[in-house]
């Protein structure tokens, strides 16, 4: 486990998919970060590479064969190498294999970087083509934290995510874990959205963002909570239903699950991305913890 650390908040990071596994606060000890409890949820943060959400029949073909991925692809089931780390940052890459190829058989090289600044903690991804073809990928980030945080009297249902920019965003209906991105839906967040089980009931709330965006995790019952700022062009929120879990993911997203309309052609994918050779692409997203 790889840890970082500075005045404020120590963070621990596993190698394995490079997955961000705790934040502590330093002075209470506060753990902001969802422990992965199997019977809710049996991870922390993954990586979501090379595809964000599910493939129908968890298949997609590319040139003349079919290949086999499951949701949110492998990533964050593989080893990733450290390529350099300080006391408040950390990078780490993931690099194509024989074993990455027969589920996705393209090169790419993955570099994720952690840095910690104060009460702030931030991701950065960058993906590069090293072929000469082109690269279709999606990436996004599942970052899960506790709710209720620091306050063993709240609730799930004391807590709201505030929406900055304050505004009416277009939703993206799932059906089942399929994306109707066809018939996108108005939901006005001039005002907090209020936690409930059941607001999960159809799976994640996924919004479609135009600009940069702030997502806040709080409750008026006391002053603790999360801010997450993006410019993904998609963001999921999400908790398990019907399991009454005590977490929410805030979920940056650069892609789509399959869309109900899909045909299951990689290359054409709702929201996939066509990197050019020798070209990068760069994700990023903060979270500030308070």
């Amino acid at each position: 486990m790889l840890t970082l650390k500075n005045d404020y908040l120590t963070v621990k990071i596993n190698p394995l998919g490079a997955e961000l596994t705790s934040v502590v606060d330093n002075e209470t000890q506060l753990e902001y970060m969802w422990q992965a409890d199997k019977a809710y949820w049996g991870r922390h943060a993954p990586i979501l590479f090379p595809i964000v959400g599910r493939l129908q029949d968890n298949q997609y073909r590319l040139g003349e064969r079919t290949y086999h991925m499951t949701q949110h692809g492998f990533a964050r089931d593989r080893e990733f190498t450290v390529i350099d780390q300080t006391p408040t940052q950390v990078t780490l890459e993931l690099t194509a294999d024989d074993q990455s190829r027969a589920l996705f058989p393209a090169d790419f090289t993955l570099t994720v970087t952690f840095e910690l600044i104060d009460h702030q903690l931030r991701f950065s991804a960058d993906v590069f083509n090293p072929a000469t073809t082109t690269l279709p990928f999606s990436i996004g980030a599942h970052p899960g934290f506790n709710v209720p945080l620091g306050d063993a009297l709240a609730d799930f249902t004391d807590y709201q995510v505030t929406v900055s920019p304050k505004k009416t965003y277009q939703r993206v209906p799932l059906v089942g874990p399929y994306s109707d991105s066809q018939h996108t839906e108005p939901l006005d967040l001039t005002q907090p959205l209020g936690l409930d089980h059941g607001l999960f009931a159809h799976d994640a709330q996924v919004l479609t963002l135009d600009s940069e965006t702030t997502v806040m995790l709080s409750t008026p019952t006391n002053d603790h909570g999360v801010a997450l700022t993006t410019t993904a062009p998609y963001l999921g929120i999400w908790s398990p239903y019907p399991k009454q879990a005590p977490f929410v993911c805030l979920e940056p997203w650069w892609g789509l699950a399959d869309d109900v309309q899909a045909t299951g052609e990689l290359t054409t994918k709702v929201a996939i991305h066509h990197l050019a050779a020798q070209q990068h692409f760069q994700a990023a997203y903060q979270v500030t913890y308070f």
